[in-house]
């Protein structure tokens, strides 16, 4: 995040999800190099944990992380544990932003939270962004850098960063299937059997996975942060972050990563198209020669990832159908429908390469 990013600390204006006085008096308490008063800016908010910036009085800066204001699921948005997560992964490769005070005292904020020091660095959500932050060889850095911090995280010591219990250790596409397949059938807002054959073809075919490593579950650009030469400076979000086949993190990717000459994906995210960026072949072949691990299979991660995005974005239309966002011209949503039924087909079409 640049300078640009953060707002000058002119006002202390409540936000939503954040009680001022209550969390301005914490942060004094509990984090040494605090100083009130102090502006909230929230960064990212929705269905996923809140990110707020904080500015202190003296310009000395801070990120807050909290669960979101509406749904919740049970299994998600445990600050505790993402609190667990991030301060393992500091005696680790993998560059996360030091931890700066965890709250779990409701009468606080009515929710638990927790607080990061400020990181310098870019989140490139699309491609103006990626056009302006970085140069042509700056964006072919940040794929080689993304791919390389996603191995470090897949070669993480989990006894050395105390989540050697953060979930269990076998079966993690099965468990990822029953979890997905329920949702999808809670949600749905219409038969469709393209996510019913991928199904039952993707629990057919489940390859062998190896020792169980950390999963980070959502990895994607802008999901970490990079630095004006690319290199990845933190990464982000690990609220579903779990112990699982690391091959699932690269299967995503791939969905998530639409390089300047890659066929379009059913994601439509546009922050990898620029020149420079890496196509998806030459991320998966950087994988295998970092990791040292067997991708001849990546086709199946690769439809998991597919088959998985479909249940996902049918469960967000289906809560905006129900009214989510206000009330809604159904016809206005479309565009989640017909993104479900492209992430279906791709699915399909990848199990097809696999023969």
């Amino acid at each position: 995040m640049t300078d640009a990013d953060v707002p000058s600390p002119t006002t202390d204006s409540p936000i939503a999800g954040v009680d001022v006085d209550r969390v301005s008096a914490w942060l004094t308490n509990n984090v040494a190099t605090a100083e009130a008063p102090f502006v909230f800016e929230p960064i990212t908010g929705g269905h996923s944990n809140l990110t707020i910036t904080v500015t202190g009085n003296d310009g000395s800066r801070f990120v807050l992380r909290r669960p979101p204001l509406g749904h919740v699921l049970a299994s998600a948005h445990d600050m505790e544990r993402e609190h667990r997560i991030v301060s393992g992964l500091r005696n680790s490769a993998v560059p996360v932003p030091p931890i700066a005070g965890l709250c779990t005292d409701l009468s606080v904020n009515g929710t638990p939270f927790y607080v990061m020091e400020f990181v310098d660095g870019h989140v490139l959500r699309d491609a103006a962004a990626s056009s302006t932050a970085l140069d042509e060889s700056a964006r072919a850095n940040a794929s080689r850098s993304l791919v390389d911090t996603m191995a470090k995280i897949h070669d993480v010591d989990l006894e050395v960063a105390g989540l050697h219990q953060l979930g269990r250790h076998e079966g993690y596409i099965a468990r990822q299937l029953k979890r997905w397949y329920g949702q999808w059938d809670q949600g749905k807002t219409r038969d469709l059997a393209a996510v019913d054959r991928v199904h039952g073809r993707l629990l057919e075919r489940i390859p062998d996975q190896g020792p169980a490593t950390i999963v980070h579950g959502d990895y994607r650009l802008d999901n970490c942060m990079v630095d004006d030469a690319g290199d990845v400076v933190a990464v982000l979000d690990w609220e579903i972050c779990t112990l699982g086949d690391p091959l699932a993190d690269l299967g995503l990717l791939q969905v998530y990563w639409t390089g300047p000459d890659d066929t379009e994906s059913a994601w439509t995210g546009s922050a990898t198209t620029p020149v420079g960026f890496w196509n998806r072949a030459q991320l998966a072949d950087r994988y295998a020669e970092v990791s040292g691990r067997d991708v001849s299979v990546l086709d199946f991660y690769v439809a998991f990832a597919y088959w998985k995005l479909a249940c996902i974005l049918e469960g967000v239309y289906s809560r905006y159908l129900g009214g989510a966002l206000g009330e809604q011209d159904p016809a206005s949503l479309d565009a989640f429908k017909v993104q479900v039924d492209n992430a279906a087909a791709s699915a399909e079409r990848c199990l097809e390469q696999l023969g």
